[in-house]
């Protein structure tokens, strides 16, 4: 367990899942200068706690995940105090997107504008019927996504979001797999939730190993991507001896 922080919340339970729950329901969990510092904060010190093998993100309250960046805040900053919470705001998303841990993120209403980038860095995101996404940036001026998007959802349907900065709702995020899956809204969290105790049950250095070569691999060829995941195999990720490896799986999977 880890204390509550000002602007959001965060719970690890005994299987190895810490749930993040961003907590501004009165604004639908914008985007402040503190929800932000604050989230930099938790992630170090999720990152730093050996009990937590899974990070599970969502929002408080029934009607948003995040609407993005807090307006009454944005409205009344000076240029370089913009300037500063933008790029602030990239190196949280850049921080989540190459997160050590696996993300999942329980994307339970709105999703727009910064909430929509941040929903991209995660590398599951299940959805409700309430689930609806808007990459807003080009409606007032900014440009963001086009590193996370493409993806995703491919070139083409990523330049149509982009492009058009319309919503999304949860039916057509699921098609075009913006959602790895939508479930009704009162099964949304324990939908999640039991996917992120799935994989915390694995051995959690094989599911981090998985992620970096996936990562590191964006970009590079097919045939460097297998080099890469052979090396990983031949080094860091080495598989232990064949009885050992089998009898874990037998119990883990009689558990």
């Amino acid at each position: 367990m880890i204390s509550k922080y000002k602007n959001l919340h965060v719970a690890i339970d005994d299987q190895g899942v810490a749930l993040l729950t961003l907590d501004r329901p009165e604004v639908l969990n914008a985007m402040s200068r503190g929800l932000i510092d604050d989230l930099m904060t938790a992630l170090d010190d999720i990152d730093k706690n050996t009990t937590a093998y899974v990070l599970l993100i969502t929002g408080a309250g029934s009607r948003a995940f995040s609407v993005g960046g807090d307006i009454s805040e944005m409205g009344a900053s000076t240029p370089l105090e913009e300037e500063l919470f933008t790029t602030r705001v990239i190196q949280c998303c850049w921080a989540l997107a190459n997160y050590r841990l696996p993300t999942i993120g329980a994307i339970n209403g709105f999703a727009y504008g910064g909430g929509a980038l941040l929903a991209s860095t995660l590398d599951i995101r299940i959805g409700c019927e309430r689930t609806k996404f808007k990459f807003l940036g080009v409606q007032y001026g900014r440009v963001n996504g086009t590193w996370t998007l493409p993806m995703i959802v491919g070139w083409a349907h990523a330049k149509e979001l982009l492009f058009s900065a319309r919503v999304v709702a949860a039916d057509e995020a699921t098609r075009i797999n913006l959602l790895n899956r939508q479930v009704p809204a009162q099964n949304l969290m324990e939908t999640a939730m039991s996917l992120a105790r799935q994989i915390a049950s694995n051995p959690p250095n094989m599911v981090q190993g998985v992620k970096q070569i996936m990562n590191n691999g964006v970009g590079e060829s097919w045939g460097s991507m297998l080099g890469m995941e052979r090396e990983a195999v031949r080094t860091r990720l080495q598989p232990g001896p064949a009885q050992d490896s089998f009898a874990q799986f037998l119990k883990r999977r009689g558990s």
